[in-house]
């Protein structure tokens, strides 16, 4: 088992900046990819970032690449999220997400076994 606790969440004007952290306890030895989602009222849940074991790897959605950067300190148990240049759109709630081992599965939220809380993100325009 593995536990998430996302943080850092708040409001912020658009063009602000915020960091996202995810603190994992429980069997943090396993090698799992680390991934970020997001969900708006009505929306789908959607793919924001992943990093994989090592932090060689690391992949973003579409939308957000140059904006998002995703970290991990593992000595740490800790998965970041930095997001620069926010917009309105980007208001969500956050989620981080583990339990993944095949990198080719990062973007499939409905693999991942563990799931954080959620921290919501409010961008203001």
């Amino acid at each position: 088992q593995v536990q998430l606790v996302e943080s850092g969440g708040g409001l912020v004007q658009a063009g602000g900046s915020l960091r996202l952290s995810c603190a994992a306890s429980g069997r943090t030895s396993s090698p799992y990819v680390v991934g970020w989602f997001r969900q708006s009222p009505g929306k789908e849940r959607e793919f924001v970032a992943a990093i994989n074991w090592s932090g060689g790897s690391t992949d973003y959605g579409d939308s957000l690449k140059g904006r998002f950067i995703i970290s991990r300190d593992n000595a740490k148990n800790t998965v970041y999220l930095q997001m620069n240049s926010l917009k309105p759109e980007d208001t969500a709630v956050y989620y981080c997400a583990t339990g993944v081992a095949n990198w080719g599965w990062r973007t499939i939220s409905g693999l991942y076994d563990y799931w954080g809380q959620g921290t919501q993100v409010t961008v203001s325009s």
